[in-house]
This record gives C-alpha cells, sequence and structure tokens, in this order.
C-alpha cells in the first residue's frame, strides 16, 4: 500500500513524517486497553435492546489483578456500561485511586441519538454520515463527563471502526489518543476498514497533529515472518495455504490479546515485535471476558482460570524481556508535539 497524506482520514496509513519517535528513556512499554462494553449476543444481528451490564464482579477481580502487577488500564468505555449507575461508581472509584483511566468506545446501534438503521454496516461508527457520528461521539462523552467530572481523551471506536471523517471529530471534541486502527487486519469483507499496510508504531492521525494514533500491536510469527504482511497477504488467496503454513509453524498472525491467543503464540509475537523495535506493546480484550459465559473465551469457571493463567505467563515474560507496564499520562508525556523524541515531564 502506498503512503499518502491522511489528512486526517483514518483509512488511510500515516505518511513517514508522521510517525513519532518516543523519548529513549521511555524503551519498550506495554499498555493494556480494556473494551468496556455492554454484554450481547455476538453470533445475533445487532439490536438497540436485548442486552446486560451484568459483568461487575468479573470486573472487580480483573481490576484488582491489574492493580496488584503495577498496570493501569485504560477502559475504553461504551454508553450503556457508563449509563450503569452500578458500574460508573465501581470505575469512578478506580479512577479516584489513580489505578485506571477510562476512555470513550463507542458502538453505534446502542448510543444515542438513535438515527440510523440499525444494520452491520452501521455497527461502525465511522461509516455513518459525519454528522451522526458527531452526535453519537458528543453525546458518549456528555454522559463520561457527567460520570466522571472530565471528558474522556482516550478513543477506540467499536469493531475497530473509524472513518474518513474520525480524526477530524475526534480532534475537534479533544481526544489526545486514538486506539481505533487494528495494524495488519483487513474488515472490508464485513463492511469495516482494511488496516493492512498500517504500521505499528504511534503517528499523529489528525489533520492537526494533536491525535495521536497507537495501533493494537500484531505480529508475525513463525520460519517465514520475515515474508510479514506480503506473504501472509498472498497466503489469504490460495485456498487452504495460510491454514496450512500456520499448522507448520511457518507463518502466524497473532494479536496481542488472551481472547483466543494461545500463550505460546503470544510470547513469540511479543518477542517478534520486540525485534521489529515497536515502542509500545498494546495489548486488549474485551470487559464481558472477565465474567465467564458472556464471550466465547471465557465460557466457564476452568477458561476463567486460563485467562489469568495467561497473564500471569505473559508478565512473567515482558518482565524477563525487561518491557514494563505505561499508563495513559507516561505514553503521551513521552512525545513531544513535533514528534520528535524528547525527555518526560
Amino acid at each position: 500500500m502506498t503512503m499518502a497524506s491522511n489528512d486526517g482520514n483514518l483509512l488511510l496509513p500515516p505518511r513517514p513524517e508522521d510517525l513519532i519517535s518516543l523519548d529513549p528513556d521511555f524503551g519498550t512499554r506495554f499498555m493494556l486497553f480494556v473494551d468496556t462494553e455492554e454484554e450481547f449476543d455476538w453470533t445475533a444481528p445487532f439490536t438497540r435492546t436485548g442486552h446486560s451490564v451484568s459483568a461487575l464482579s468479573g470486573m472487580a477481580r480483573g481490576q484488582a489483578y491489574f492493580a496488584a502487577a503495577g498496570i493501569r488500564p485504560i477502559y475504553v468505555t461504551d454508553y450503556p456500561v457508563i449509563d450503569s449507575d452500578h458500574a460508573a461508581a465501581m470505575m469512578g472509584q478506580w479512577v479516584s485511586d489513580r489505578m485506571a483511566d477510562i476512555g470513550a468506545h463507542l458502538h453505534p446501534w446502542v448510543n444515542p441519538p438513535h438515527v440510523e438503521e440499525v444494520s452491520a454496516a452501521n455497527s461502525y461508527a465511522g461509516y455513518l454520515p459525519k454528522a451522526v457520528e458527531q452526535a453519537k461521539l458528543e453525546a458518549l462523552c456528555q454522559r463520561i463527563a457527567e460520570r466522571f467530572g472530565q471528558r474522556p481523551v482516550a478513543y477506540r471506536a467499536g469493531r475497530y471502526g473509524v472513518g474518513p471523517n474520525s480524526a477530524r471529530l475526534l480532534e475537534d471534541a479533544g481526544f489526545i489518543v486514538d486506539s481505533s486502527v487494528r495494524s495488519r487486519f483487513d474488515y472490508s469483507a464485513q463492511y469495516g476498514p482494511d488496516f493492512r499496510g498500517f504500521p505499528l508504531q504511534p503517528y499523529w492521525a489528525g489533520p492537526d497533529r494533536t491525535l495521536i494514533e497507537l495501533p493494537l500491536s500484531t505480529a508475525f510469527v513463525g520460519l517465514l515472518k520475515r515474508g510479514g504482511e506480503g506473504l501472509y497477504r498472498a497466503s489469504q488467496t490460495v485456498g487452504l495455504f495460510a491454514g496450512a503454513l500456520a499448522r507448520g509453524g511457518l507463518l502466524s498472525r497473532v494479536p496481542l490479546t488472551p481472547e483466543g491467543v494461545p500463550v505460546a503464540a503470544a510470547i513469540m509475537a511479543i518477542d517478534a515485535l520486540i525485534d521489529e523495535a515497536v515502542p509500545v506493546l498494546n495489548f486488549s480484550f474485551h470487559s464481558p471476558t472477565l465474567e465467564p459465559g458472556h464471550t466465547p473465551y471465557v465460557r466457564n469457571a476452568e477458561d476463567m482460570n486460563g485467562f489469568y493463567r495467561w497473564w500471569d505467563i505473559i508478565l512473567n515474560h515482558l518482565a524477563r524481556r525487561g518491557v514494563n507496564p505505561a499508563n495513559l499520562d507516561e505514553f503521551v508525556q513521552s512525545i513531544l508535539p513535533n514528534g520528535r523524541a524528547c525527555k518526560a515531564a
């Protein structure tokens, strides 16, 4: 994919001069974003009703675990969760204790104003008309401000669904960090964005260079990993070839998430990303996974125990590799407005 000026269009990769360098003292760090959302049937059509916000004890256990590990998660939070008195009070205490940060997570089908038809295509906020995307984003920001006394500065679109107007709207709304770009993934067959060819390192995403894009982290691993995205993309066009490469340990695409990713593969991905000199390893998962029965990844108590074993092993490996956690403030403070490496305050 040819690099071109994105002009604030998050569907286009950045220009080389938009790539951001961090303070050398920052080193290689990792961050955790939690897509904090209502529980719903992932296999059913999208609907404005039929969801719940009940995985709160699981969220509390998860927060305690990560806090004990010295991790300050960013809970990018959607409207039904923030509209729940119980959830808002619980998360508000975490923010007050400076043990977590709250960002915004836009699920258009459950976020007012409810003016669009509910459909698969309209589940990507960035593909809605600009005025509708802006109105939904502002409604979410105002509700978060009502709950926590301040507007959010971090954002992730539901379903990674940013579009051509998203960066400008996010800058205008006061956001500093977006983490919607899932580099090396293509959702165009599902009406969504194509992020193939996008970098893994942070870059200036908005036209005013005030919005930092922090892509989710995905590595290519295996004996043929040096073939990278080009080889992986080619393998997708040849029947069962991609599956054969993965089974043979030759080439796999591995995102940094405990959801559906074996721990051995995640360790290889961490090492591959360190080899690629990616400065921030960006982990993520969905909040309903923190309680059994809400997502395909944690169906029962055994799966739940496996989730925490995954993190035990991953955190130990990160420590051995000298990769420490970073919170949102530390990440932002490591960047100068002009993008050159700087000393954090």
